[in-house]
């Protein structure tokens, strides 16, 4: 008689486990104090302060995304994105050497190999600030407020 496999994903597509939120917490903490200690030399690097704003791994843990943001960025320009794109660039180009520094300060069986993205959250959160400041959208946002919209779900 045949065995009924359990698939973990019966449902759907699920977040990352507990295990993969909490090892990317650690690991963004410990990148963040190896960024701070360790003075990487490249160009597009000096005197640039580096947020790590999340690190996602992959479900066996070897793979780490780490999004960052360059403090001082995250204004729409075309200069902006090219300053940001070579930091994005040097930190995959050092990310070896990042991993060799972080490697002694994680608890891990394996350090994963990192991969740096820009984080994108910064200007979509940007662009819904400014839609909800447009005149024509707070009117309609003060409206629904004050009871007049009629919609009420209460």
């Amino acid at each position: 008689m045949a065995r009924k496999q359990h698939t973990r994903n019966a449902s759907g597509p699920q977040g990352p486990s507990q295990r993969q939120l909490r090892a990317g917490e650690l690991i963004r903490h410990a990148l963040v104090d190896v960024l701070r200690e360790e003075e990487i030399h490249d160009e597009a690097l000096v005197g640039v302060s580096i947020t790590v704003t999340e690190v996602r791994l992959s479900p066996d843990l070897k793979h780490a995304t780490c999004f960052v943001e360059p403090l001082g960025a995250g204004v729409d320009s075309a200069e902006t994105s090219g300053h940001e794109s070579e930091i994005i660039k040097a930190l995959n180009a050092h990310a070896r050497f990042l991993r060799g520094r972080l490697g002694p300060k994680l608890d891990m069986k394996f350090t994963p190999d990192l991969k740096f993205r820009h984080d994108d959250s910064f200007d979509a959160a940007g662009r819904m600030d400014r839609l909800f400041n447009d005149p024509r959208v707070r009117a309609d946002i003060d409206a629904h407020e004050d009871g007049e919209d009629g919609d009420d779900l209460a």
